[in-house]
């Protein structure tokens, strides 16, 4: 049976992390199938439907949709997933919030986070915050996985031709209603889809501190900033700056950490970056023991010496 992906998409567009979660798809052996569910959402679908490796992608244009609530989603997803062997998503913060949904009214267990496919039913994730690598085994009829993006390559976002099939959704479940949503805007690249990202933390001091040494080197490095938990709790900066285990997974090419002592809940959250830069006070900091490169020092010397090097 072929395996359904379910697409992350802003409506005009397929977020990033849909293309990796093809990818983990594509490794099950089986034809591979998209969905997307939205609202006015034809950009997204014409998207989908050029990936490389995708067979047939199936369109649900409702109202019902248009915000990813939970309860719409399920109900939708569950009811399409009969036909399925698997069901995946990404393990962002809207596939988190739909596929145990999903796995509670299939009355399965959700394998969530994956890192790695041995086979059809056999999966790799971390656990204890990524201190250890459990091989998890699933006889369940039906799979339903969370992804975790940044460990697979993303599939190839043209060359495809795979038909649309426009379907009837499962419409409102009446459960829940979208009140608003307060989002921050930035000309910076997405967090978890930039290339370079220079993330600051509790050491910096304050919002102001953050703020002057932390953008004039995102700002020379096309960079996207990011931060600890310590740094968001002390409220220097928005939540969805936040980098580690309770906050986003990256991968970037470059990760320069700024103050940041390293709490493994941070390290969950980076130490998969191609390169990591450490700037810290402490030699003995934990950060240090994942950098590729680290320097010791006061970093309101430092950062600003860097800034200018650049």
């Amino acid at each position: 049976m072929p395996t359904l992906v379910v697409a992350e998409h802003d409506h005009k567009s397929l977020k990033p992390a849909t293309l990796n979660c093809v990818t983990a798809a594509l490794s099950l052996g089986q034809p591979v199938t998209v969905l997307v569910a939205g609202f006015n959402c034809s950009g997204a679908v014409q998207a989908a439907a050029l990936i490389a490796g995708v067979t047939e992608v199936l369109h649900v244009d409702d109202a019902a949709y248009a915000n990813f609530l939970a309860e719409n989603m399920g109900t939708l997803v569950a009811k399409l997933a009969k036909d399925f062997s698997a069901v995946l998503a990404p393990a962002t913060s809207i596939g988190k919030n739909f596929m145990p949904r999903i796995a509670a009214l299939l009355d399965v267990a959700q394998i969530s986070d994956i890192i790695g496919v041995e086979s059809a039913d056999t999966f790799r994730r971390p656990i204890y915050a990524g201190n250890a690598i459990a091989t998890v085994q699933s006889s369940d009829a039906i799979k339903i996985i969370t992804v975790r993006a940044t460990n697979f390559d993303a599939a190839k976002a043209s060359g495809g031709s795979a038909p649309v099939k426009k379907i009837d959704g499962a419409g409102d479940s009446g459960l829940a209603s979208f009140v608003s949503a307060e989002l921050s805007k930035s000309a910076r690249p997405e967090l978890t889809a930039a290339r370079v990202i220079v993330s600051g933390g509790r050491a910096l001091g304050s919002g102001e501190e953050f703020k002057k040494l932390l953008e004039p080197l995102a700002d020379k490095l096309n960079a996207a900033i990011g931060a600890s938990r310590a740094a968001v709790d002390a409220g220097y900066v928005p939540n969805d700056y936040q980098v580690g285990q309770t906050g986003k997974v990256v991968a970037p090419d470059l990760y320069i950490a700024i103050g940041i002592s390293g709490a493994i809940q941070h390290l969950a959250g980076m130490k998969d970056s191609k390169v990591i830069v450490a700037i810290n006070k402490d030699p003995e900091a934990p950060i240090f023991q994942v950098a590729d490169y680290g320097l010791v020092g006061d970093l309101f010397q430092i950062v600003p010496e860097f800034t200018k090097a650049v």
